[in-house]
């Protein structure tokens, strides 16, 4: 492997829990209703993973095994797995590894990367890097997140925005031309406070206060979130199309962070992107943290042709947020999945 071979996403695969849980049903548990959450935010219903003792690990390896499946590879073929998430399944071991056990990845090494709703953008960069660099030939890359573990279903301005689910990507080389081109990634923690989840690591260890004052949920002030949310996408997913020479003409596809309908709305019309060119499933999953961009992909999977030019942008509590501009590696029409799987 050459110097400047790149790494491309060779499968997309998924899990989605059974549970749904729609905004007439949020409306029966807190003061809102369909109207109100619809016109805000877009969002129509989402997925809630209800079975007792199962958690983040639970779907991530069953979307591992789907993409194992649709690559039509063994286990032991993985060298890493990198699952990105907030929600593990506990502070320690990493859920990867739990991953790992699940899938009898014999022969993989693997971490847990925690960036918020940026958590599988900087995976995917991280696992490219494995791959570019020769010390890995085959990376696993998931998002996953179980928020309704964290979300407070008495805060009517936060549970009407999320849901559970889990998605990702097998990573390999890629042969010229194609794979992950370019990605602009940014931090900056002066905004940490405005989307947060304060209780249960070192610095507030679960106790009673903590449960009492309900540290263990996350917290987000909507509106400063959604001002600099808009900014930072649009700019990072502008800066990316400038460095490449890209006009909203070659863009495919956007593939957005799936937060908020009218962030997206305002990063597409940035790009110069028509809405039919721009990944949307937050009406029927919400927000999934870590799962939201390979859910799109694998949602839209049946459409994506080899070469086509795609530019992926998320924003995230930290913050954390970026873009990333990839051509897609295959054509693939599944026989049993149809689009919006």
């Amino acid at each position: 492997m050459g110097p400047e071979a790149r790494a491309a996403i060779t499968a997309v695969g998924h899990y989605l829990p059974e549970t749904r849980l729609t905004n007439q049903d949020l409306s029966e548990m807190v003061d809102t209703n369909d109207a109100w959450i619809r016109a805000r935010t877009g969002i129509e219903e989402r997925r809630i993973l209800t079975d007792e003792g199962k958690g983040t690990s639970y779907m991530a390896a069953r979307a591992g095994q789907e993409i194992l499946e649709k690559r039509g590879i063994s286990a032991d073929e993985i060298d890493a797995i990198i699952i990105a998430t907030v929600t593990p399944d506990m502070a320690f071991p990493a859920t990867s590894c739990l991953v790992q056990a699940e899938l009898g990845a014999s022969n993989a090494w693997g971490f847990d990367l925690s960036a918020a709703c940026s958590g599988f953008l900087f995976a995917l960069n991280t696992g490219a890097g494995l791959i570019e660099s020769g010390r890995a030939a085959k990376v696993l890359v998931i998002g996953s997140d179980k928020m309704s573990s964290i979300t407070d279903y008495t805060d009517r301005k936060t549970c009407v925005l999320f849901g559970d689910a889990a998605a990702g990507v097998l990573l390999e080389a890629a042969p010229d031309g194609y794979g992950l081109i370019d990605s602009v990634l940014r931090v900056d923690g002066d905004g940490w406070e405005s989307l947060c989840m304060l209780g249960g690591g070192s610095r507030h260890p679960a106790t009673h206060d903590t449960v009492d004052n309900k540290m263990h949920y996350i917290y987000q002030d909507g509106r400063a979130v959604f001002k600099v949310a808009v900014k930072g996408m649009a700019d990072v997913a502008a800066e990316i199309m400038e460095r490449n020479q890209l006009t909203g003409d070659d863009v495919r596809y956007l593939v957005p962070h799936q937060a908020n309908q009218r962030i997206i709305d305002a990063v597409a019309r940035r790009m110069g992107l028509g809405i039919d060119r721009v990944m949307l499933n937050i009406s029927r999953y919400g927000n999934t943290t870590a799962a939201t961009i390979p859910l799109c992909l694998h949602d839209w999977e049946d459409q994506l042709k080899k070469g086509d030019k795609i530019v992926i942008a998320a924003f995230g509590g930290g913050f954390t947020w970026g873009a990333s501009y990839l051509r897609w590696s295959y054509s693939h029409l599944p026989k049993e999945q149809s689009h919006g799987g």
